[in-house]
């Protein structure tokens, strides 16, 4: 990519994450989006990318696009919804990256937003996330988003030996974390004992293995280097990748392995020039905890069926060699779920410029984000890099 047309991460905003009910998809997409656009310093947008799953399951609302230009005053500004279920944000993100590249737009908005508590009966919630899957051969025959990954988890765990206790370390690292971050959603700290002893949601899931339902709503300026006003906390987006895998999963070879976040990588390595061992820094969609696992070895950080001995050692904490999630990550931070990839890049964005706050790790030069679409049938990787 050329240095001066690379896209930039010029600004940040996002809401806290919780039950909402007094604010609408338009009240969090304009909170987020105006912070966003103050902290890069009010520029001119040229058009608008906006994440979403499901507003048109929960919240009788599509066309996000003109609702979010009309609600943030940017009427006349292009303005689209990309849904590429749990993982639209990232989705979102990429689109926005390359219309800065093409040369097309200058400046960027990019909002993800996601508002399920408006969806009160928890059947319909289920309904609504089951979309992500495949509806003739998966979810017409019963199947739920919970239930796909519990089949995920159960051949992950007798492919690699692993006992129930071996899930258990990333959500306990992961409620530690969040435990001091203002905009997480569940922030209590959790031990083995309560892991192990938390309810089944579909055996062998456990409730700590699941990310909550949540509101939440976040925003990036995504800019050319060049037409950037504030040059403080820029951060460079130096490499990006998708790719698919089948909807169903028993269309699959190996249900223990995640293959388009492996190509995904491959291609956003590919584009950065940088290898696994360059991150400082990981954003991983622990949306259950066996997909987080499958993250870390898909990103190349770790051997297939090690991941849980990377995270009991230490190295994936705050202070360990390459911290993972150190807001909470969706376990803890929250998960709403077609803002989360936005979410995840903003954080990102934080740490490198030196701006999270308490969750603030020591000097990251390079941090890496995967978001997974259903269960990795659609995936997205961002790399970020300080701005030299």
């Amino acid at each position: 990519m050329e240095v001066l047309r690379r896209p930039v991460i010029a600004g940040v905003g996002f809401t806290k994450i919780t039950a909402h009910w007094k604010y609408s998809l338009r009240d969090l997409s304009s909170e987020a989006a105006l912070k966003a656009l103050s902290d890069a310093g009010n520029p001119k947008i040229d058009a608008i990318v906006v994440g979403n799953m499901m507003s048109g399951i929960a919240n009788g609302q599509e066309n996000l696009g003109s609702l979010v230009a009309e609600s943030i005053g940017l009427s006349g500004v292009p303005s689209v919804k990309i849904e590429a279920a749990c993982a639209s944000g990232a989705a979102a993100v990429m689109w926005a990256c390359l219309g800065v590249l093409s040369g097309l737009f200058n400046s960027v908005l990019v909002v993800g937003v996601e508002k399920m508590t408006d969806v009160t009966d928890k059947e319909d919630v289920s309904s609504a996330l089951a979309t992500a899957a495949d509806y003739d051969y998966e979810v017409f025959f019963g199947a739920t988003f919970p239930s796909l990954n519990a089949i995920i988890m159960r051949s992950y765990a007798k492919t690699y030996d692993l006992a129930p206790e071996d899930f258990g370390h990333l959500p306990i690292l992961m409620h530690k974390n969040a435990v001091d971050v203002p905009h997480a959603q569940l922030r209590f700290p959790i031990n083995m004992e309560g892991y192990l002893n938390s309810p089944i949601i579909s055996d062998p899931l456990k409730l700590f293995d699941c990310a909550p339902i949540g509101d939440g709503a976040a925003a990036l300026v995504i800019m050319r280097r060049d037409r950037a006003r504030n040059s403080e906390h820029l951060i460079e987006i130096i490499g990006f990748g998708s790719a698919t895998d089948t909807l169903a999963m028993y269309r699959r070879e190996d249900l223990a392995r995640l293959k388009a976040a492996e190509l995904a990588t491959k291609r956003a390595l590919s584009m950065a020039g940088l290898e696994p061992k360059d991150f400082d820094i990981v954003q991983i969609h622990d949306a259950f905890s066996v997909i987080g696992y499958l993250n870390l070895e898909a990103l190349g950080i770790v051997e297939r069926g090690k991941a849980h001995e990377f995270i009991a050692s230490g190295d994936a904490d705050r202070s360990g060699a390459l911290p993972v999630n150190p807001e909470g990550g969706l376990k803890a931070r929250g998960h709403p779920v077609g803002a989360t990839g936005v979410y995840q890049i903003a954080e990102l964005a934080l740490q490198l410029s030196d701006r999270a706050g308490s969750s603030q790790i020591e000097n990251p030069n390079v941090g890496v984000a995967m978001n997974v679409g259903g269960t990795g049938s659609n995936v997205f990787v961002h790399i970020l890099r300080r701005v030299e």
